[in-house]
């Protein structure tokens, strides 16, 4: 008997899921872009994609307004600052070592205490968040002006001619690691790339966690499937994701200029993608540590 979600004619309008074209989530998404199951998933959901800060901005949209979504790959921070969103269990972009795909980076002739602005990746909400609780509670000493941040579109060098230092997640910061040495023998300046991920879990022991799945508590109202129901078709994703990498490394080799192991690497070893227990104690220290260095809103699950 097949594992695979089945078809069942329905007049249910789709759940609309806000989802991320980054290489990281491509295991989450397997079902939604193969088949079997991908047939049978259109009939229950819509998906439009998109980058990781505009999925909670269409979660935080009026539920009939243009462009909102029912569900969405939202980053950490917009749950604390989005209400009615429910985070959906045991899926998550997130790490326990290097994740690659998040970056600060800055001159090599000037320390990270020394920074006094960081450019920082538009696409960029929870890797914004963590930087700011970085600064603020261990980096940035006593006597010295708290750091500026300001928006910027994800270009490494003109972040660096307006800021100090620059943070890029995702796509342009795998990028950014591939051209590193590149770009210093074109330029001649040493730069220093920190693994943000890495930081944090050196600083406070726990997980970093990204982004998770959450889906509005109208929404669920409002729709005959429950939240376990849900919850399965994700986690189903996500397992068939993780079954088929080499499937996954074969079709984004050809869209990405990086290597083919460097992509596999990334897949298997620097993202977790369970939201497992462990996940859960840095998601509430990331979210206790925001609310005391003020951050965002105080916020509980």
């Amino acid at each position: 008997m097949s594992n695979f979600p089945q078809a069942h004619p329905t007049t249910e309008t789709p759940l609309r899921i806000a989802a991320i074209r980054f290489l990281n989530p491509a295991p989450l998404m397997w079902d939604f872009e193969h088949e079997p199951a991908r047939s049978a998933l259109a009939n229950r959901y819509q998906i439009e994609w998109m980058m990781p800060a505009a999925c909670a901005e269409r979660l935080a949209l009026p539920p009939n307004a243009p462009g909102a979504a029912d569900i969405g790959l939202v980053p950490v921070a917009a749950l604390a600052t989005t209400p009615g969103l429910l985070m959906i269990p045991g899926c998550a972009i997130a790490a326990t070592r290097s994740v690659r795909s998040i970056l600060l980076v800055h001159r090599a002739n000037r320390p990270i205490s020394g920074i006094h602005t960081v450019a920082a990746d538009t696409s960029s909400r929870a890797s914004l968040a963590y930087t700011q609780i970085m600064f603020r509670k261990w980096w940035t000493p006593e006597t010295k002006p708290e750091v500026e941040f300001v928006q910027h579109f994800p270009d490494l060098d003109p972040m660096l001619d307006i800021a100090d230092a620059a943070i890029l997640i995702g796509d342009p910061a795998l990028y950014a690691l591939e051209e590193r040495q590149n770009r210093e023998e074109r330029t001649g300046e040493q730069l220093i790339y920190h693994d943000l991920a890495e930081e944090w879990i050196a600083l406070t022991g726990l997980p970093w966690v990204s982004a998770v799945w959450a889906i509005r508590e109208t929404s669920l109202a409002s729709c005959t499937r429950s939240l376990e129901e849900i919850t399965a078709d994700f986690t189903a994703s996500r397992d068939n994701g993780l079954a088929n990498i080499e499937q996954l490394v074969i079709e984004w080799s050809a869209r990405m200029p990086i290597p083919a192991n460097t992509i596999r690497t990334y897949l298997t070893s620097n993202i977790v993608y369970k939201l497992d227990e462990e996940c859960l104690k840095g998601l509430r220290k990331f979210y206790e540590l925001a609310a005391e260095t003020k951050v965002l809103p105080p916020y509980s699950f």
